[in-house]
């Protein structure tokens, strides 16, 4: 139902393209359950495509829920994630830190409650300064819900290396999808250093 690799998008400005497409009428996951029940065949792919629904779902539960976010790096001396379930505005005040040249990948734990959820997307926007530096999208893709978490990795990047790129980064998340609901943003600081020990 997604697409695991994901796909990177660099994107000079916030542009949207409008294509003229309208998307079909939005039907419950229960309205969906409920199309050709008698039809054993349908039900069985159904099942097969949309897995176990959780019976048990908090009403006032989001629909997607981002949990944490890891920055998966083979050399770093312990694991550097954070906890997205908890105050958002203290990772404002934290700094994660990379080795300069590194390879790395970002990986983001959520969870889908209630409804499908289609053409979900990372949106990650780095500043140096004050000053855009990089725009990335990362198409995570589409999910119907389920008990476990869903895991999504982001093809390899290389931190940057050099004196000039060496220091502190600003960084703006965003989990969104096709309908253009902000399932979470949040704000976190990224520092390239020489060396892990510095």
């Amino acid at each position: 139902m997604a697409d695991k690799e994901g796909i990177k998008q660099n994107c000079e400005e916030e542009e949207e393209v409008d294509v003229n497409y309208k998307a079909p009428e939005k039907k419950t996951l229960q309205e969906i359950q409920e199309l050709d029940k008698d039809d054993e065949s349908l039900k069985k792919y159904k099942e097969a495509l949309l897995g176990s629904i959780p019976t048990a779902i908090d009403p006032n539960a989001p629909n997607v829920e981002v949990t944490r976010l890891t920055l998966v790096c083979d050399e770093a001396p312990g694991p550097i994630t954070m906890d997205l379930g908890g105050d958002l505005t203290a990772l404002k005040k934290q700094n994660f830190m990379l080795k300069e040249g590194v390879d790395y990948r970002v990986k983001i734990h959520f969870k889908v409650n209630k409804e499908i959820v289609s053409g979900l997307k990372y949106v990650h926007s780095t500043y140096r300064r004050n000053i855009k530096v990089d725009r990335a999208i990362y198409m995570v893709g589409s999910y119907g819900p389920r008990a476990e978490e869903y895991e999504f990795l982001t093809p390899v990047e290389e931190a940057p290396k050099g004196m000039m790129v060496r220091g502190s980064y600003h960084i703006k998340s965003k989990f969104t999808d096709d309908d253009k609901t902000d399932h979470l943003s949040w704000e976190w600081n990224l520092v390239i250093k020489k060396d892990w020990n510095d």
